[in-house]
């Protein structure tokens, strides 16, 4: 597998790596962002970088990949193909994640859970959580970043192609709002607030 600095120097020449004042889908805010979806838009560099999760995980221990969607979808789908397996995706209905569009999960069926970036785990979480209501085993979790550091817990073991510290905070701690500086939430462009 390539070296994680490889990684980053991709996210950075692709322009996915943001500097700024963010609003996460955590609700948490950020000075960094990290857009995958631009980092995965070349179709080569998704297959490379599911390709390189695959070889993480011992392939004949994974039945299929499931991804939350949206972010997990194109490297859930880029590393169910390196794999040869089925990929399904959950997605929130009435705010709670959960399987649609018919898909099924088998009792016992063993899932590799996969996802574009990792910061506080919850995407993860709730995806692993619907599937066990489904009778699924998850055997580990994966992203292509962990800006936690490794402290995210989604009680499965985790694995990523590169980890970050990346400072988060609570609105009301968050330095940047202190300084006046808008916050944008990534992928809308909105503004929202000072």
């Amino acid at each position: 597998m390539e070296p994680a600095n490889v990684f980053l120097q991709d996210f950075k020449g692709s322009g996915a790596l943001l500097e700024g004042h963010f609003v996460l889908s955590s609700g948490l805010h950020s000075q960094q962002y990290l857009q995958c979806a631009i980092a995965l838009e070349k179709t080569s560099d998704a297959v490379r970088y599911g390709r390189a999760i695959a070889e993480l995980f011992q392939v004949d221990s994974i039945d299929l990949v499931a991804s939350p969607a949206i972010g997990g979808l194109v490297i859930g789908f880029a590393t169910a193909a390196a794999m040869g397996k089925r990929f399904l995706w959950t997605e929130r209905e009435n705010g709670v994640m959960t399987l649609r569009r018919g898909f099924k999960v088998a009792q016992g069926e063993r899932i590799l859970v996969v996802e574009d970036v990792i910061t506080t785990g919850g995407s993860t979480r709730e995806c692993i959580n619907a599937l066990r209501e489904g009778g699924a085993e998850i055997i580990g979790a994966a992203s292509i970043v962990d800006r936690s550091n490794g402290g995210a817990e989604v009680g499965v073991p985790r694995s990523s192609l590169l980890i970050l510290e990346v400072p988060t905070y609570e609105p009301r701690d968050c330095p940047l709002c202190a300084a006046g500086l808008e916050a944008i939430k990534p992928g809308s462009r909105t503004v929202v607030g000072k």
